[in-house]
């Protein structure tokens, strides 16, 4: 069901959880459904020998997506017009991931939000902003 800006208020948030203790085999089969195999994200060894990192990391692109779908979830599908992020931190295996949208503006069947994603910790991990058109 569609959102309703008669219903939308500056400052309502909607909160989903993204993922609970985030697996290495799910940032190895996003590396293959995106085909980018940056060592970074899938090769223990490169990563914490050569690269200097702790361990692998999530891509970026990842976080994106599933705080992507908690938009489309929240907003309706086909309903988003725009959405653009800043990677803030990495996500590590083991991560459990949140993402809130805040209603920043109503208007015009144009809903804007603020858009951030944390981890269990309360790090943010993604920063951006969304506009999705919404019923009167």
């Amino acid at each position: 069901m569609a959102l309703s800006a008669s219903k939308l208020h500056v400052g309502d948030t909607h909160t989903a959880r993204l993922v609970e203790d985030l697996k290495r085999t799910q940032i190895v089969q996003y590396a293959g459904a995106s085909g980018d195999y940056n060592p970074l994200h899938t090769d223990e060894i490169f990563t914490t020998k050569v690269a200097g990192y702790p361990s692998v990391f999530a891509h970026g692109m990842l976080t994106m997506g599933m705080t992507g779908k908690m938009l489309t979830d929240y907003v309706g599908d086909a309903r988003l017009t725009k959405y653009g992020v800043r990677f803030t931190n990495q996500v590590w295996p083991g991560d459990t991931l949140d993402a809130t949208a805040t209603v920043k503006e109503v208007g015009g069947g144009i809903a804007k939000f603020d858009v951030e994603t944390k981890n269990q910790d309360g790090v943010v991990v993604l920063s951006g902003y969304a506009e999705a058109r919404v019923d009167p």
